[in-house]
């Protein structure tokens, strides 16, 4: 049994997730929590958020997200390919900075005009 606490409202349901019983999930107050918790525990995933190196431009660095939650497994390398990238002003919000990193279907995005 692994306990979590879900954040997918500010309730913080202290979620049970049995994980010998199919995942099946209790605690929830709602059926977002159930979803969050089977999620969380099975394949977790984040939004990643950072910085790169951006030349001609007011700052030095440029703020990225990803498009979309990436696996919790391929933060670290995502990052990594991160550090190699180097923009050149202008940037748009919203520009693909490294499309499909680490294999996969996220895009690293531009948060900023530069």
């Amino acid at each position: 049994m692994k306990e979590l606490v879900c954040i997918v409202c500010p309730k913080g349901c202290r979620l049970q997730v049995d994980v010998e019983n199919d995942y099946a999930v209790t605690g929830n107050a709602c059926p977002r929590g159930a979803v969050y918790g089977h999620n969380e525990i099975k394949n977790p995933t984040r939004v990643l958020t950072s910085t790169v190196k951006v030349q001609g431009g007011l700052y030095r660095r440029c703020p990225v997200k990803s498009d979309i939650a990436v696996p919790k497994g391929k933060l670290m390398e995502i990052v990594t390919l991160l550090n190699q990238v180097e923009l050149t002003a202008p940037v748009s919000i919203g520009q693909v900075v490294l499309p499909h990193p680490a294999g996969t279907d996220a895009n690293i995005i531009a948060t900023k005009e530069m």
